[in-house]
């Protein structure tokens, strides 16, 4: 952070003028985020929300360093992340721009959990952290009904450009170890070896929440300490028992989460994760 950047601490209120609506906006040196992604989140935010259209330009550095009152290295470092992101384009000596393929897609749920699961096999690259045998958390002893389970950790990143895009815990029967060793999940998916076992999963029970990044979490996602996150837990149920539990940490800065729900019975009802990550530039 340099000193003109400190000098707005603890918190910086500005109002920003796009297309003559007026945006009350805040960055604060002491939120945990650091302040080029706040100001990459807050136009992020203008251009989901249509206030700057595909084609439209973005105020000019020196303009955004007033209105914030930050410094042009900070100014600079969001515009880098939002180009990186393919959301805008940085002509030289010209200025930023809103690109008219900025990918802020969406897209509808209604996967079953394992089309899901092979969705996210084809999207992604998995590393595995840890793979032991340990005493279980009281939120999980709580769902499953045991004190020790096989645990699996894992880190997963974009195949195509290797940005780290999920963590994984997994807590399985320790009946499941010898399938599950840490040579096979890192060569097939968990749910594979899960079939293979013979284990065939009936439903899946979702729940939704957040929290913040700790140091951890943030040294895997790359995210700051302190930013928001969001986390899936679910528990997969075999022969009307539950049967396992997974749970997914994922930073809304490149993914979301979509739902898919019926007016009426359950047809189509689903839950999908759709990650926003970076494009290469033009």
């Amino acid at each position: 952070m340099t000193s003109k950047d400190s000098a707005t601490a603890p918190y910086a209120v500005n109002l920003m003028r796009v297309h003559d609506v007026r945006i009350a906006t805040e960055l604060s040196a002491g939120a945990g985020v650091p302040l080029h992604r706040q100001l990459f989140l807050v136009l992020h935010d203008e251009i989901a929300r249509g206030a700057l259209s595909p084609g439209d330009p973005l105020p000019t550095e020196q303009s955004l360093c007033e209105q914030f009152g930050v410094s042009r290295i900070t100014v600079r470092r969001a515009l880098t992340d939002l180009s990186d992101a393919g959301l805008i384009q940085r002509k030289q000596g010209v200025g930023s721009f809103v690109r008219d393929n900025a990918p802020m897609r969406r897209q509808t749920g209604g996967r079953s959990f394992i089309d899901e699961l092979r969705k996210i096999e084809f999207e992604t690259e998995a590393e595995v952290l840890e793979r032991d045998i340990r005493s279980v958390p009281r939120v999980v002893a709580d769902q499953l009904g045991c004190a020790r389970a096989l645990h699996v950790h894992r880190l997963r990143r974009a195949r195509r450009t290797g940005e780290p895009l999920m963590i994984t815990e997994a807590w399985l029967p320790i009946g499941l170890a010898d399938v599950i060793t840490e040579d096979e999940l890192s060569r097939v998916p968990l749910y594979r070896l899960l079939s293979n076992a013979g284990v065939q999963l009936e439903r899946v029970q979702n729940e939704i929440t957040a929290e913040i990044a700790g140091p951890t979490a943030a040294r895997l996602l790359d995210t700051a300490i302190g930013a928001a996150l969001m986390r899936i837990n679910r528990v997969a149920f075999v022969g009307g028992e539950p049967h396992h539990y997974l749970s997914t940490l994922l930073s809304p800065n490149r993914s979301r989460i979509v739902f898919s729900q019926a007016a009426v019975g359950d047809a189509d009802d689903g839950l999908s994760v759709a990650h926003d990550v970076s494009r290469p530039s033009d």
